[in-house]
């Protein structure tokens, strides 16, 4: 394997899988195989969802809502969806652990940093929710603030998408794809990739990201064995 320890990013819209809203139990199932794969290599796994598919404290901002109030309530949907992957991986014998960044005792350890790399260097795949248990920062924040901090190989970013584009590939037929692309480059041509918080933290501490679809089944053994797929941003 590559990489001896990822970060891997999932949005909450992977999560809803052809649904309009909420959790999709088949879709988390299809991770949660994956996940095992790479597991079974002796790969060690962290992980950071999102929480678009329930609630997103930027949308409520637009429509009036306090965007302190609206941030929390994102925070909450994370927990929720950790707590629906950490079911789905149990059910597929994956020991685990949901640690958060706001404390909820009944539900989840507090994020620990040593906690979280022993859990990981006995095998157990960490989940992190709560996001940075900050207003005003996203998940992809707290993504690459967790995987600085248990020290990660790369952050694996799964989406439906196979990778950076010049143009939307969803809109655009004739959008290219970038196989590699630096972080300079990103930020020169104004590419999406991040949120401009966490991917100038992420070329900070030269830490590379991988977009790649992760809706495709054993893309993420291919991804984590070094295989070129989807698109890897680095120095």
């Amino acid at each position: 394997m590559k990489y001896k320890r990822i970060l891997l990013k999932l949005s909450g819209e992977a999560l809803m899988g052809d649904r309009q809203y909420g959790i999709d139990p088949e879709r988390l199932a299809e991770y949660a195989q994956d996940i095992k794969t790479i597991i079974n290599e002796g790969v060690e796994v962290a992980i950071v969802i999102g929480g678009g598919n329930i609630f997103r404290g930027v949308a409520g901002a637009s429509k009036g809502m306090d965007r302190v109030q609206g941030d929390h309530m994102g925070m909450l949907a994370t927990v929720i969806n950790g707590l629906a992957l950490q079911s789905a991986l149990e059910d597929a014998d994956i020991p685990t652990r949901l640690q958060t960044a706001i404390k909820i005792n009944e539900v989840a350890e507090p994020f620990i940093r040593r906690k979280a790399m022993r859990h990981l260097e006995k095998g157990r795949v960490v989940i992190f929710g709560g996001g940075t248990g900050n207003p005003y920062f996203t998940t992809d924040s707290a993504a690459v603030l967790r995987a600085i901090e248990i020290e990660a190989d790369v952050i694996l970013k799964g989406t439906r998408v196979d990778g950076i584009y010049n143009k939307d590939p969803e809109k655009d037929d004739n959008a290219t794809k970038f196989n590699f692309i630096s972080f300079d480059d990103v930020l020169r041509k104004g590419l999406k990739v991040m949120d401009t918080t966490a991917f100038t933290l992420s070329q900070e501490n030269k830490l590379p990201i991988i977009v790649f679809d992760m809706n495709k089944k054993g893309n993420l053994l291919k991804v984590v064995s070094g295989e070129k797929i989807g698109t890897e941003v680095n120095l």
